[in-house]
């Protein structure tokens, strides 16, 4: 089996494709914002696949939002001493229709901070792990939203990270929006998951020049209405969205369905670079998951390189 570290895998399609990966043989560490979190999570898959050896299941803090937090964790897993198969950055937040600004503890807007910022000290520090094992990968779970031509992301105001300035004119991490724009916390969502397939983009771009062999994958698991994630909508909306996507419209993918597109980024064989959206196939609720473009700021390599430049002065990871 592979050694695969997973983000955001107490709830949603981390906890299913953890339970999955693990029913089959794999050695799962379950990077959870607490330990009890993981440890809950360890529970949950034992308790579903009882043939799982628990030694298998590593729980393990990891809060996103904690600069502090994420290097223990980094240095907790370097401490074992093995190589990392696949670091899977899934875990992610969403504060839609909050009116005031939230911040990481290290004072960054929380949704780019956690989803993107904690990603990005996470990667940079477990890299050399990822380089020891032989076709070590990068997985990155984005978001049709991140393209503001999407169903999903032509929704509101479009993702958009500007000139960056937001980013540039903070140095020390007290930005509100990436492009420096006023406050909308559902286009903060989508601009972190812009920022991760620009991550993903500038990964890959780093890894070939150096020669490595690290693969470096990014998908968009679909709409999945029936998870914790929309925890901090009001609880109408959610009622009404939840039955509309998924009794009236089908739109909505399943956490299964989406579990089964990260395990399926962990396992195939798909080139370094790819971007994966499961999106509605032709039939009736159907999904097709499927290589598919990103958006055309996605492809900005001048505006992935200097993301990249940014996130690092503000995480206090080396940029170069």
């Amino acid at each position: 089996g592979k050694t695969v570290l997973v983000t955001g895998c107490n709830s949603g399609i981390g906890l299913d494709a953890a339970t999955k990966l693990a029913a089959r043989g794999d050695r799962v560490y379950l990077a959870c914002r607490t330990l009890e979190k993981a440890q809950r999570a360890k529970a949950a898959i034992l308790q579903q696949e009882p043939s799982v050896s628990p030694d298998s299941l590593v729980p393990m803090a990891c809060d996103l939002a904690s600069l502090a937090s994420v290097r223990a964790c980094a240095a907790e897993f370097q401490s074992f001493g093995i190589p990392l198969d696949v670091l899977a950055l899934n875990a992610g937040v969403q504060y839609s229709g909050a009116s005031e600004v939230l911040r990481t503890a290290d004072g960054f807007e929380v949704t780019v901070g956690t989803n993107h910022l904690g990603h990005f000290l996470l990667a940079n520090l477990l890299l050399p792990q990822v380089e020891a094992a032989k076709g070590g990968r990068v997985v990155v779970t984005a978001s049709e939203v991140h393209d503001p031509e999407s169903p999903g992301g032509s929704v509101g105001l479009g993702a958009t990270l500007g000139d960056l300035s937001g980013l540039e004119t903070h140095p020390s991490g007290d930005f509100v929006m990436v492009d420096g724009g006023a406050y909308d916390a559902d286009k903060a969502y989508k601009d972190s998951k812009l920022c991760n397939v620009l991550f993903a983009r500038e990964l890959k771009r780093r890894l070939e020049a150096k020669g490595s062999d690290v693969a470096v994958v990014s998908f968009g698991p679909g709409l999945i209405t029936r998870t914790g994630f929309f925890r901090n909508q009001p609880p109408l909306f959610t009622k009404i969205f939840d039955f509309a996507t998924n009794d009236i419209f089908r739109v909505a993918e399943t956490v299964s369905g989406g579990g089964d597109c990260l395990v399926y980024m962990v396992d195939a064989d798909v080139p370094s670079g790819v971007y994966y959206n499961n999106g509605l196939g032709p039939g009736f609720g159907e999904h097709q998951f499927v290589p598919g473009p990103v958006s055309k700021e996605a492809t900005d390599d001048a505006k992935a390189a200097k993301l990249w430049t940014l996130s690092a002065q503000l995480v206090g990871a080396p940029s170069a």
